[in-house]
């Protein structure tokens, strides 16, 4: 953990690091590395969305893409993400409209996804959906904002079809956990 930085000073060292942290507050944080599983799960999902959104506005960005909460003072690095704002297809270091958010939980990072990482996301105003995937037991939680600005939990069995309708998209159960062993 390194603390103290803006996120001016952030951005500029982030660049400069063989590793990704995130940044919350003034306070860096060294992320972990990811399973096979959350890797292929994350591929899978990109891949699906990239392919459904072909020809939309829509584009897909995972992994190495930060999104700044500006309202959180927070830099953080989904696993994938959906926008169609034209200056975050213009953004190099962090982006702003994500309406989609997609993270692939580990034991290590569950409890804060489903915390204060939602928490500050939420703070997003472009943010619909907030989708969690749980590699370990194929449990899909989609968090979609109503017309109310009420955030409502859908589960989704296994075998279900995830529809997203932020993007209007669906991705299959099979698609999304391929090669999940």
């Amino acid at each position: 953990m390194r603390a103290g930085l803006d996120p001016a000073e952030y951005l500029r060292w982030e660049t400069m690091q063989p590793e990704k942290h995130e940044y919350v507050g003034g306070e860096v944080f060294a992320m972990g590395s990811a399973s096979r599983r959350q890797v292929t799960i994350s591929g899978n999902l990109f891949a699906a969305l990239d392919e459904a959104l072909l020809g939309t506005p829509w584009r897909v960005y995972m992994a190495d893409m930060k999104i700044e909460i500006a309202a959180k003072n927070s830099f953080f690095y989904p696993d994938v993400f959906v926008t169609c704002h034209p200056d975050d297809h213009r953004a190099e270091l962090a982006m702003h409209h994500p309406v989609l958010v997609a993270e692939v939980l580990s034991p290590s990072t569950a409890a804060y996804d489903h915390g204060d990482k939602f928490i500050a996301y939420r703070r997003l105003p472009s943010l619909k959906e907030y989708l969690l995937i749980d590699p370990d037991q194929q449990q899909l939680e989609l968090f979609r904002k109503g017309s109310d600005g009420l955030w409502v939990l859908h589960d989704f069995a296994p075998g279900q079809t995830l529809p997203l309708a932020s993007v209007e998209a669906t991705i299959s159960w099979e698609r999304l956990f391929r090669n999940v062993d």
